[in-house]
């Protein structure tokens, strides 16, 4: 009996490992062919951008013409968009964060606030771009100007800024915050001395990432109606913009009529590519400096 027991324990054990080996196994080609996909666009891009990218591409005005046209001006625009959408994000997510974690009772009002942030995360960015339309191009009468589309894209970023801002106060031990009150200090002191300082790790990399995906994103600014082709650039929060994302949707787009289009739009997709590259890296720099000091 107990040697059938035992051959029955290892048929289970057996069977375990080869299924564990099997979900290994496709986990792996998931990933090889996700690398693969990546590896292959980037090479595309690169390729299909030899030749166009240099310093005049960089510094040249928008242009019907091909050899002419440069990303200068979108540039200038997604530059303009980062002015508004940085600080509204950082006040607005970290505000809220630390009201979640620090301020608010747990109770039915906090739940529910928590779960429309969650649900905000999923929501399609169209969506966000038709709330903007809505209530800042129209109701407020701003049109397709910088303000207009930061606070768009302001709105489409907050949920994940709130959300990182929370995992970084929550991670906080909780014995820095009963010595900093068992030194007097108020609520407050404890949140600006104490939590906020060692939460800057997690705070930081949030707010960068989600700023990367508001250079990213296209679909919010093309409903609002913020134009491809502009050769004026904009010099203030109240300008009409263009920021590289659109240019290369509509620089893809167009690429149906002229060829040298798709040239265009991939060496934009470089220089957008080595932005966000660079955002990255500064988020991953001052993650790992903070880290150190607390």
């Amino acid at each position: 009996m107990k040697y059938m027991n035992m051959n029955a324990v290892q048929q289970r054990m057996g069977t375990r490992l080869f299924t564990n080996n099997i979900a290994k196994s496709l986990f792996l080609l998931a990933t090889l062919f996700g690398l693969v996909v990546l590896v292959v666009l980037i090479y595309r891009v690169i390729a299909d951008s030899i030749g166009w990218i240099d310093i005049d591409f960089i510094t040249n005005r928008l242009s019907t013409i091909p050899e002419n046209a440069g990303i200068m001006g979108a540039i200038l625009g997604t530059l303009w968009l980062m002015l508004v959408v940085a600080p509204v994000t950082m006040v607005l997510g970290v505000g809220t964060a630390i009201y979640l974690e620090e301020y608010a009772k747990k109770g039915k009002i906090q739940s529910m606030i928590q779960t429309n942030i969650s649900n905000l995360a999923g929501v399609p960015s169209v969506v966000f771009g038709i709330l903007g339309l809505t209530v800042f191009s129209r109701g407020l009468g701003l049109g397709s100007v910088v303000l207009a589309g930061g606070l768009t894209m302001a709105l489409l970023v907050l949920p994940v800024v709130v959300v990182a801002s929370q995992e970084a106060i929550r991670a906080v031990p909780q014995f820095l915050r009963e010595a900093s009150y068992g030194m007097g200090a108020t609520k407050w002191q404890t949140i600006k001395n104490v939590v906020l300082p060692a939460s800057i790790p997690g705070i930081s990399t949030g707010v960068i990432l989600a700023l990367s995906r508001a250079i990213g994103e296209t679909a919010p600014l093309v409903v609002i109606g913020i134009p491809a082709l502009l050769i004026h650039s904009p010099e203030g929060i109240f300008d009409r913009f263009t920021i590289l994302p659109v240019q290369i949707y509509y620089w893809t787009v167009d690429s149906a009529l002229f060829a040298e289009y798709a040239n265009l739009a991939a060496a934009a997709i470089v220089i957008l590519l080595l932005v966000l590259f660079a955002m990255n890296s500064v988020a991953i720099i001052i993650r790992n400096k903070f880290q150190k000091r607390y």
